[in-house]
């Protein structure tokens, strides 16, 4: 058996994205481990690390060698007589004497078993690795060499890749590989010597902390020793944290300070100032207020003269007097006075300008209010003035305020509360883990731009396909549903999406004399249904994914057609409770059962004749189903789904009996109508609230 020997590589580089790495990483892993399979080699335990200069896979031990293997040669078949079995032999080098016979489904066939010698692998990775790195996916590459040469995100300066003691040799990018690492860009030497056992501890001393975990933990720690007694605390940021993990080789917390007549300005700013262009951290004090301090991670051991502290304070007092600047300025105009500016920004190229725009989230939020009995007026203002902060210049310099500023601009200049609020939350939420607007205002500004994005889009065949999606439908959908759930809006969103699709399509017809009407068979708007089906789709996942409700259960509910989520929300909720009862699952077994009879028998409707109902199981069913019917009646109308499944699952009994005692396909056409009606109008009602036939159960009786 081949000695196992450990195995490094290292690709060092320059700079490389912070956002960037763990990606890189995790192509590397799934190509290293593709390449070892192709080549039956079975790896030790791998690692992965990168900082901002390197790049490294290290496998605990690989072969020297690889096995010895057999390879079966497959030839012509018997029936092809003699000459076909020499020329084969003749081909392969050996006599027909050597060549055996296989025995196939198609019949037999000559075949050759013949031994592979194992490669070394050291010469297998001298030949795979250049490819293997090429092959690592970018969002942005680079030539290095000429066109057509060897891509990467940044120029590669060192190559590390060791078998054992032994190099594996090979060139990239004009690259030769080696054994000599570097360090720190500025406390490591150019040239670093180490073997398999002490390669992080040789890095650490040339100033590179190879683990991400024990960068984080540097951090994480020397803020806590930084803080202590200081009566400062650090406002949580875990996405900085994350940056500054991958920002850095060796990391140390810093805390500096500001002039506190900055503080005039809107937190909002100032924390967008530092965390978005300066990767610092915002600070507060024991009231909770924000504090005149900040605190930043250099990429260094210490700052003892407190050099860097003073650089990092000068940096941040220049932006916030631009900020401070900004705002003086953008008040000077007032956000009403900037709507007709926004017909000079475009909003997409085939949909026209934010001007345009804007008129669409106007329509749109104000069906929304009247549906919702909100004051249309204010929704109407809020809609209005919801764009017009793209035209101020604090928002041309720091974009990630879009909306926020809106918000405190129209605050400072008198507009009502559900006004400014509305604007200053209607980007939200920005994804899974952010909040709902927190205004009913906020809520339906936040639906209505939303879902003009998804119309005008889908209107022009903007649809997204696969896994592209440029101008992020697919998340302006999940923002929709979650504002909706998590808002708690009782809203008939199909009933929104069919108005909005009909007044979409008006006024596309009457504005483009490119935009051709497209009406379904049906007569229902296809735009309607495109718009509803992507929703819908996107309500599934919601409830799959975030809420962890069972495929089945939510199959089970949307087939009773509720269009309002809160509505899906409470009868997901209660079906998963009554789900856990003992009854629940051979109810469910019985209604699917139902179904299918019904199905079978082509049932198109009809009531019960009582007079026609047989004494005993038939009799009791019947009088069990008006019983559970009228209570489930009278707790629908308080949405308590819970007591209606409930009350649902006492059926059980009655079900079971009848069909124990009942035949359904009765002899006589009459008490069979009857009887399918019986069951056909007990399957309906329960149906509409959530239909059990899609449970899948352990055993379902047909």
């Amino acid at each position: 058996m081949s000695e196992v020997k450990p195995f490094l590589l290292e690709l060092g580089v320059e700079e490389i994205p912070h956002w960037m790495i763990v990606p890189a990483l995790g192509d590397m892993e799934r190509l290293f481990l593709d390449l070892c399979q192709s080549h039956q080699l079975v790896p030790g335990d791998l690692k992965f690390d990168g900082t901002p200069r390197r790049l490294v896979l290290r496998a605990a031990g690989l072969p020297e060698r690889q096995a010895d293997r057999v390879e079966l040669v497959m030839g012509p078949p018997k029936s092809a007589g003699p000459g076909a079995a020499m020329g084969f032999a003749k081909k392969n080098g050996v006599t027909v004497e050597e060549l055996s016979t296989e025995v196939t489904p198609k019949g037999e066939y000559f075949a050759l078993s013949r031994k592979i010698e194992g490669r070394e692998v050291r010469q297998i990775l001298a030949e795979a690795l250049p490819a293997l790195i090429s092959k690592i996916p970018w969002p942005k590459a680079m030539y290095w060499t000429g066109k057509g040469g060897t891509t990467f995100i940044r120029p590669i300066r060192w190559i590390v890749a060791m078998l054992g003691d032994s190099v594996v040799e090979f060139e990239l990018a004009g690259v030769q590989s080696g054994t000599l690492s570097r360090g720190h860009r500025r406390m490591g030497a150019d040239e670093i010597a180490f073997d398999h056992t002490n390669y992080e501890e040789r890095l650490e001393k040339n100033g590179v902390i190879l683990s991400a975990a024990k960068r984080r933990k540097r951090i994480q720690d020397g803020i806590k020793k930084l803080l202590k007694g200081k009566g400062l605390e650090l406002i949580a940021d875990d996405s900085l944290l994350d940056d500054l993990v991958y920002l850095t080789e060796y990391p140390t917390p810093i805390l500096g300070s500001f002039n506190p007549e900055f503080l005039a300005l809107p937190q909002e700013v100032l924390s967008t100032v530092m965390r978005h262009h300066q990767r610092y951290f915002t600070m507060r004090d024991g009231e909770g207020k924000m504090a005149p301090h900040f605190l930043a991670i250099m990429n260094m051991k210490a700052d003892k003269k407190g050099y860097v502290v003073k650089g990092n304070e000068r940096v941040l007092e220049a932006r916030f007097n631009d900020a401070r600047f900004f705002w003086d300025q953008d008040q000077s105009k007032k956000l009403a006075d900037r709507v007709e500016d926004l017909a000079n920004v475009t909003f997409q190229a085939k949909l026209g300008s934010y001007k345009d725009k804007r008129l669409g989230v106007e329509a749109g939020v104000c069906r929304i209010a009247a549906a919702l009995n909100l004051d249309s007026r204010l929704a109407r203002r809020a809609a209005e003035l919801c764009k017009t902060d793209l035209m101020t210049e604090m928002v041309k310099e720091l974009t990630e305020l879009q909306g926020v500023m809106g918000g405190l601009y129209a605050k400072a200049q008198g507009e009502p509360g559900e006004v400014w609020k509305a604007i200053y939350e209607h980007y939200e939420p920005a994804s899974m883990e952010s909040e709902v607007p927190s205004s009913d205002y906020g809520k339906i500004l936040s639906i209505a731009d939303k879902l003009d994005s998804l119309e005008g889009c889908f209107a022009l065949g903007m649809i997204p396909s696969g896994s592209k999606d440029p101008l992020g439908l697919r998340r302006a959908a999940q923002g929709i549903v979650k504002t909706i759930v998590e808002g708690r809006l009782r809203l008939n969103l199909k009933k929104i999406v069919n108005e909005g699709a009909e007044e979409t399509n008006r006024t596309f017809l009457r504005i483009r004399s490119d935009y051709k009407e497209d009406r379904a068979a049906d007569g229902e708007l296809k735009l309607a249904k495109q718009i509803w089906e992507f929703l819908l789709d996107r309500v599934r996942y919601y409830f799959r994914e975030v809420r962890h409700y069972a495929y089945d259960e939510l199959s089970a509910v949307l087939a009773a057609g509720p269009v309002d989520l809160v509505d899906i929300e409470s009868r997901l909720y209660a079906l998963k409770l009554v789900r856990q009862t003992e009854e629940f699952e051979p109810l469910a077994a019985a209604f699917k059962r139902m179904r299918n009879i019904l199905k079978q028998a082509g049932w198109q409707g009809g009531t019960v004749n009582p007079a026609l109902l047989e004494e005993g199981a038939e009799r009791e069913l019947f009088d069990e189903t008006s019983r559970v019917l009228a209570k489930v009646a009278v707790y629908r109308r308080s949405e308590d789904y819970m007591a209606s499944l409930n009350v649902i699952s006492t059926l059980k009994p009655a079900v079971d009996h009848f069909f124990d005692k009942i035949l359904v396909n009765a002899p006589d056409p009459a008490v069979r109508d009857n009887r399918l009606a019986l069951l056909g109008g007990l399957y309906n009602e329960v149906s509409s609230i959530a239909d059990f036939s899609e449970i899948v159960t352990s055993s379902t009786t047909e």
